[in-house]
């Protein structure tokens, strides 16, 4: 009999307790027991933290978003932030500590649901002896290797739908609409929601973009008696030159909190056109909700194939989606980097068709 550990980290997606719901399901199956870590590695810090998973304890969240198990996004346990007793945070590292608790509970296989920070942080703990087997999970869609992460799928649906409801209110008063909406160093998002979402201007990380060439778009959009325009913005784009627009760093936080730049574009176009502009920022309303059956189902495969990897002793591996089929990778392909939008791919060929301006 195994004995096996789930743990959710980083940002909250659509889907993950669709995955702890197929990872214990599929455990019980064969004899197994599982427990859940909350908040990330919190239960190897704390044992109140560790919670025993059944059938029962699962029952119905595969439809639920979030995560019962909670996630943290703040602080790596090799550089946890703790306050001393005089009040000061420090950076301290717990990780062996986390090493021998995973012993001492006498686990066979600690199973990561996470994006590109909680796969690094997994990919260490593998090398300190942990056997880790990863699940991709970021609305993003920014992994290396798997086509296809869970949450993304419902994070398109939810900007979409924005778009969609977007387009009367810019129609009824002649506006622009400016949306912002997720995306640090990918524009999957953007594109998908901007192209399905009927934008006439989509910017991306991918591509730094010049306001003249969007205000271009918005002055054509004019002459063709179509008095609005629909501007999605990632919250990665930058202007050709410009730096990322940031709110700055947060303890515990390795990369500085995004945001900002779609008011910014909104005021440059309403300065420079002056159109009535109003800009929009989706955020964390792209993470919550129901999965759709494409995440759903994606999810419920990604956990089944967990386990299978668990049962075969493959550790150090990620579950990935390729070519419509499960498949296990080295953990260590894919904390290489980001996946960033192909600009030769059809999807940018279709938007370039169909009229939608990139900025650039």
């Amino acid at each position: 009999m195994k004995k096996v550990v789930v743990s959710t980290g980083g940002g909250d997606a659509p889907g993950l307790n669709a995955v702890i719901y197929a990872v214990v399901h599929a455990c019980y199956r064969r004899g197994w027991e599982v427990y859940g870590s909350r908040s990330g590695y919190g239960g190897f810090l704390d044992i109140d933290e560790m919670i025993r998973l059944t059938p029962r304890d699962v029952e119905g969240i595969y439809a639920i978003g979030g995560t019962i198990l909670g996630s943290s996004s703040k602080g790596s346990p090799f550089a946890k932030p703790i306050q001393n007793l005089a009040g000061e945070v420090q950076l301290v590292d717990m990780s062996e500590k986390i090493m021998k608790n995973y012993r001492r509970m006498g686990f066979d296989c600690h199973i990561v649901i996470g994006g590109d920070g909680s796969l690094q942080i997994a990919q260490r703990f593998s090398q300190m002896g942990m056997h880790v087997i990863g699940v991709p999970k970021t609305i993003d869609n920014d992994l290396p290797v798997t086509e296809r992460t869970f949450g993304f799928d419902t994070a398109v649906s939810t900007a979409t739908n924005a778009l969609d409801k977007l387009h009367s209110t810019a129609k009824s008063h002649d506006r622009v609409m400016v949306v912002e909406v997720m995306g640090r160093d990918s524009g999957w998002i953007a594109l998908y929601s901007g192209i399905s979402g009927g934008a006439d201007v989509i910017l991306i990380p991918e591509i730094p973009f010049d306001l003249d060439s969007v205000c271009s778009k918005i002055a054509d959009n004019e002459l063709r008696e179509k008095h609005y325009s629909i501007v999605v913005v990632a919250e990665g784009a930058a202007a050709k030159g410009g730096e990322v627009i940031n709110k700055g760093r947060e303890l515990g936080r390795e990369d500085v909190v995004l945001g900002g730049v779609g008011e910014w574009v909104a005021s440059e176009i309403r300065e420079r056109t002056e159109k009535d502009t109003r800009s929009l920022v989706l955020g964390h309303l792209q993470r919550g909700g129901s999965p759709t059956t494409f995440d759903r189902l994606l999810a419920l495969r990604f956990g089944a194939a967990a386990v299978r990897l668990v049962e075969e002793d493959m550790h150090g591996q990620m579950v990935a989606l390729v070519s419509s089929r499960m498949v296990s990778v080295p953990l260590e392909d894919v904390v290489t980097g980001r996946k960033k939008v192909d600009l030769n791919s059809d999807k940018i060929i279709t938007a370039r068709d169909i009229g939608i301006c990139f900025g650039d």
